[in-house]
C-alpha cells in the first residue's frame, strides 16, 4: 500500500514541526506549507490524501483555501481536516459548509489529532451506504424502501422528518452534519426550517430510539453526527 501523503497548512513553526514529526511517525509522508497561498499551490500540485488546514493564515485564509478547493472538481475530493482556535464557532460551522471533513481545536492534543487524521482518512476509503439500501449499525437498522427502523431489534415509529435525518446521518458515520445541512439534506434548499427546529426533531428522535438515541451525537456549537 502506498504511504499516505497529508499535507499541514499552519503558519506556527513549533505546531507544524509538532504535527509533522508526529504523523511522520505513524509513517506518513508529510508535507508542510505556512501560508494560504502556499498551502493551496502545493494542495493543486500533489493531491494530497489529506489536508490538515490551520484557519488563521498571513495572507489567503484557511476558509478561503477551503472554498478555493472545494470549487475546482480537480481538488474538491481532497479531505480536509481544519484547525481552529476555540471559541471560533461561526468559523467550523461555514467551513463544515464549505465542505471540510472534520475540525481539530487549539490547543490539541497529538493523538487525539491522529486518530482524526485516521478516522477521516478511512471514512474517504468506506463506500457511502446508498439512498435505498439497509443501513445496519450499533444494533440499529433502517430500512430506507418502507421507512422502517428497528432498534435493539424492536419497531420504531418515526415521523417522515425525523426517519429523513436519522438516515442522511447514519449513511456517513461519522461525519458532522451543521444544522443547515440536515435542513437541506431533509427539505431540500429554500425551506424555512430553524436551527431551533432540527434541536427538536433531533431530541424526539432520541427519545424515540431509547438506548440507540445515544448514536446521535451532538456536536457542541455546529450540529449531529452518528456514531462511527
Amino acid at each position: 500500500m502506498a504511504t499516505q501523503k497529508i499535507l499541514v497548512v499552519e503558519d506556527e513553526e513549533d505546531i507544524a514541526e509538532l504535527v509533522r514529526y508526529n504523523l511522520a511517525k505513524e509513517h506518513f509522508e508529510v508535507v508542510v506549507a505556512s501560508s494560504g497561498e502556499d498551502g493551496l499551490a502545493q494542495a493543486r500540485r500533489l493531491h494530497p490524501d489529506l489536508l490538515l488546514l490551520d484557519l488563521m493564515l498571513p495572507g489567503l485564509s484557511g476558509l478561503d483555501v477551503c472554498r478555493a478547493l472545494k470549487r475546482d472538481d480537480s481538488t474538491s475530493g481532497i479531505p480536509i481536516i481544519m484547525v481552529t482556535a476555540r471559541g471560533e464557532e461561526s468559523d467550523i460551522v461555514l467551513g463544515l459548509e464549505l465542505g471540510a471533513e472534520d475540525y481539530v481545536t487549539k490547543p490539541f492534543g497529538i493523538k487525539v489529532l491522529v486518530a482524526r487524521v485516521r478516522s477521516v482518512l478511512r471514512r474517504r476509503q468506506a463506500k457511502i451506504v446508498g439512498e435505498d439500501e439497509v443501513v445496519s449499525l450499533h444494533g440499529l437498522e433502517i430500512h430506507p424502501g418502507r421507512r422502517g427502523v428497528k432498534a435493539a431489534g424492536e419497531d420504531v415509529v418515526l415521523t417522515n422528518t425525523e426517519f429523513r435525518i436519522l438516515h442522511l446521518l447514519a449513511r456517513r458515520p461519522g461525519w458532522v452534519f451543521t444544522r443547515d445541512q440536515i435542513v437541506v439534506g431533509v427539505h431540500g434548499e429554500n425551506h424555512a426550517v430553524t436551527d431551533r427546529a432540527v434541536d427538536v426533531q433531533v431530541v424526539a428522535l432520541r427519545r424515540k430510539l431509547g438506548e440507540c438515541g445515544a448514536l446521535v451525537e451532538t456536536v457542541r456549537g455546529v450540529g449531529y453526527r452518528f456514531k462511527e
